[in-house]
């Protein structure tokens, strides 16, 4: 009797440990929760959210990442713009990748404004960066707040190095819960 209660015990000491471990390796290989601090990402994201990133993706234009801010030793959330090989433009509040105009559906568009304001500011690639197109291992980032970001406009390209993952889905708040667009 008290051996068969010995091995339950082992067996869940067993159990809880190997659950604990693959615990830490998903989270450190695979992905891992993550907080928006501050409203550089609104309306996509408010300050707080809570969301996921996944740690094994390619990423590609118009994907929202975490990576190591070049600036400061904190991590920032921004939308990618430009991947390399591109050129990047914004003229008139319109992006231009490689010459084509899109649509930014995501990006704030601040009701305060005058007519004499543009939500981002014109710009190109080179007046941020020094590069007419994007080097490979480097990608143009921007939040979708334009005017309360600290993005590839202010610290330029960022290395995929500092890439930490991509969002991939959001479980707080529950009311917005879901995959973000």
């Amino acid at each position: 009797m008290k051996s068969s209660f010995k091995n339950e015990r082992y067996s869940w000491v067993k159990a809880i440990l190997f659950a604990f471990l693959m615990a830490i390796v998903c989270r450190h290989f695979l992905f891992s929760p993550i907080a928006v601090k501050g409203e550089s990402m609104l309306p996509t994201f408010e300050d707080k959210d809570r969301l996921v990133i996944s740690k094994v993706t390619s990423i590609d234009r118009f994907d929202i990442i975490v990576f190591q801010a070049p600036d400061q030793d904190e991590n920032y959330i921004k939308r990618v713009i430009g991947i390399p090989g591109d050129t990047v433009e914004i003229k008139d509040d319109v992006l231009y990748i490689n010459g084509k105009a899109y649509k930014e559906a995501y990006v704030n568009k601040n009701i305060n404004r005058t007519i004499y304001n543009n939500e981002t500011g014109d710009f190109n690639l080179e007046d941020h960066t020094s590069e007419k197109t994007i080097p490979e291992g480097y990608y143009f980032v921007l939040g979708d707040n334009r005017w309360k970001s600290n993005d590839s406009r202010e610290f330029g390209l960022i290395s995929s190095k500092s890439i930490i993952g991509e969002v991939k889905f959001r479980y707080y708040p529950l009311q917005d819960i879901g995959v973000p667009k």
